[in-house]
């Protein structure tokens, strides 16, 4: 196997845009061409957009966009800009009069940094889409990634930065890539070294103070936990998957959550994953599967990595020197 972009998949781009100062963003995914979606929702708390249309039960079976999104609930507006800029391309779903872009969305809530009354819409929506290449796509402190932060037991003033990160792998002509925006209310470990390496804060701002030790400790405590969590991703692949196998595939990656984030898939994480497939190379499902969830452990990594500070909540590269 051998590293690639993420964009380096056939008919993937990958936009973003945000607000610094709001700190709050967005990140688009293209497939203008279709490509075959799929999803599973794990987390308690999710904000969500057309999960139930990829059903394989239902009719369409195939995504022009996913959309990212900072925001909470009122970050899915931003789905409209990704519609309107899809449409006057004339891409979409026939339906005779227009087309009718396929969009699905998942938001993260980020609303306690920067300025909360600032949120995704429809303008950064369509910018998102205006920025969107098959370039090398930034990590980190961007786009959906801006204004998020993990390890949130012990409230804001204990968090760390998060952000976007993306990974990909290729074996012969099979690509598999994840891009994820990591907003998570659990610490984020190096599956590699079992070291967290972003987390709640002890009160020396130093060193971890390790979330799923105190939940432990407080097993009994009816604590309002801080609930501005959800970590949203997207695996992307040129692999040929039916509807109920890239629903599969996105099942499969949510294993690479669980081994870089803990804990993951709480009541207070929206937790979703997203699948396209493009369908150009013919490969084994489990193949698929292993590596998604190899790709969105690294990607989780990479971006907490390569987020750098704002709004006063510190980074990786200010802890772990």
């Amino acid at each position: 196997m051998k590293e690639v972009l993420f964009t380096d998949i056939e008919g993937i781009k990958v936009g973003h845009e945000q607000n610094f100062q709001a700190a709050t963003g967005c990140t688009v995914i293209l497939c203008e061409e279709g490509a075959v979606g799929g999803v599973d929702v794990r987390g308690g708390a999710p904000g969500t957009r057309e999960t139930e249309l990829l059903n394989p039960v239902n009719l369409v079976d195939k995504l022009h966009a996913v959309l990212l999104a900072g925001g909470s609930a009122f970050g899915l507006d931003a789905a409209a800009g990704v519609m309107a800029y899809l449409e006057e391309k004339k891409v979409g779903f026939d339906v005779g009069v227009t087309t009718v872009p396929i969009v699905a969305a998942a938001v993260l809530f980020d609303l306690m940094i920067g300025d909360y009354s600032i949120r995704p819409d429809k303008e950064m929506g369509y910018k998102a889409c205006k920025n969107a290449s098959n370039q090398p796509s930034p990590q980190g402190t961007i786009g959906a990634g801006t204004g998020a932060t993990v390890g949130k037991f012990l409230g804001p003033n204990h968090a760390m930065k998060g952000g976007i990160g993306s990974y990909c792998l290729k074996t012969g002509d099979l690509m598999v890539g994840a891009l994820v925006a990591v907003n998570c209310f659990g610490d984020v470990i190096n599956p590699s070294t079992g070291t967290t390496i972003a987390g709640a804060l002890s009160h020396d701002q130093h060193t971890f103070a390790d979330t799923e030790k105190m939940m432990l400790q407080q097993y009994n405590s009816d604590k309002n936990l801080f609930t501005g969590n959800t970590t949203i991703g997207v695996i992307a692949t040129n692999g040929k998957l039916t509807k109920a196998g890239a629903n599969k595939v996105a099942s499969m990656a949510h294993n690479g959550y669980a081994r870089s984030i803990r804990p993951a898939h709480t009541m207070v994480d929206g937790d979703t994953i997203f699948t396209v497939a493009t369908g150009s190379v013919e490969a084994d499902i489990n193949v698929i599967g292993l590596l998604a969830a190899k790709v969105m452990e690294e990607a989780v990594v990479r971006a907490v990595k390569h987020a750098t500070s704002l709004g006063g909540i510190r980074c990786y590269n200010d802890i772990i020197k």
